[in-house]
């Protein structure tokens, strides 16, 4: 995923405000005391989008199309 970004510098605004959006509210309170979301959340986020169990990562181009997609929103 990082590779298929790095090519899209225009992406790279929206990637961050996305992955700000994931960080759960009061992260510092909970171990490991790092800002990323729950791993179930996750799971059920790539199930939901590309099918399957979700055990695997989503693939690049899906992620850039949904960069791209979140780009046209408000």
């Amino acid at each position: 995923m990082v590779a298929a970004l790095v090519r899209r510098p225009d992406l790279y605004r929206v990637a961050v405000r996305q992955g700000g959006r994931l960080v759960p509210n009061r992260w510092w309170t909970h171990r490991p005391f790092l800002p990323v979301p729950p791993r179930e959340y996750l799971r059920f986020r790539v199930m939901t989008a590309a099918g399957g169990d979700g055990s695997g990562p989503p693939a690049a181009a899906d992620v850039v199309s949904y960069l791209e997609w979140c780009r046209t929103q408000p």
